[in-house]
């Protein structure tokens, strides 16, 4: 998953709007905005946190400085603990070229002490977009670890995974109905990448991303072909 890889699979897929998510961190974040300049791929800084209730939550935002500064607060709510590369491989940080400059030695496979409305509300007073992660999984998703998607949690959009499509989900799930829907590969890996998710959007921000999914404007999202907006 070196930029540059990444970048010229999502030229492949036709892709032209990209998120990074790293788990817990979001130290590669810099090298992939860099690899993107010019590329006509906009990439929007982020990161997948997992709360102490052990549910992921995507968290997005426009600006490096942005990501960097919530990147410190996630860093101060999780445990003081090494990682164990001999379970969980080396934490590389690498350059715009791919290259290695650091490796993060802290265990970011993890829980931060920070609670799902902790998380949401924070990304929003740092003008940043939080949308569950992968909420058809039977782990790490809002509904399988809490039960439900609370009424006062303020999202508009939530992500499926892979393994649905958004008929399916909303048949599995009828609270989804109100919330709108995106889909994305989660990517680990470069074959994992995919083309579902289309944003009608005036520009690649978190506030057109957010009225998007909020349908209005004239602003909208699909997934799989199929208008995936919310019954508001």
């Amino acid at each position: 998953m070196l930029p540059e890889f990444i970048l010229e699979r999502a030229q492949e897929l036709g892709l032209d709007l990209l998120a990074v998510t790293d788990h817990n961190s979001a130290e590669n974040v810099a090298a992939m905005l860099k690899a993107a300049q010019g590329t006509g791929i906009a990439v929007l800084p982020g990161m997948e946190v997992q709360t102490r209730e052990e549910v992921h939550l995507i968290c997005l935002f426009d600006t490096l400085e942005q990501v960097t500064y919530w990147q410190e607060l996630v860093y101060a709510h999780l445990p003081r603990l090494k990682n164990k590369e001999n379970v969980f491989g080396t934490q590389v940080v690498l350059n715009a070229e791919g290259e290695a400059v650091g490796t993060n030695d802290r265990l970011l496979a993890t829980s931060a002490s920070l609670s799902v409305d902790q998380v949401v509300q924070r990304v929003r007073d740092l003008k940043g977009l939080c949308i569950p992660s992968h909420v058809d999984r039977p782990a790490y998703s809002l509904i399988a670890n809490l039960g439900f998607i609370p009424p006062d949690l303020e999202v508009v959009g939530v992500e499926i995974s892979h393994l649905v499509g958004p008929k399916e989900a909303r048949a599995r799930f009828p609270q989804l109905e109100q919330y709108s829907l995106v889909a994305s590969g989660d990517a680990h890996r470069l074959k994992e990448m995919a083309r579902r998710t289309t944003l009608k959007m005036d520009e690649p921000t978190v506030a057109e991303l957010a009225l998007a999914l909020a349908g209005t404007g004239g602003r909208g999202v699909w997934v799989d072909g199929i208008q995936s907006l919310g019954v508001r």
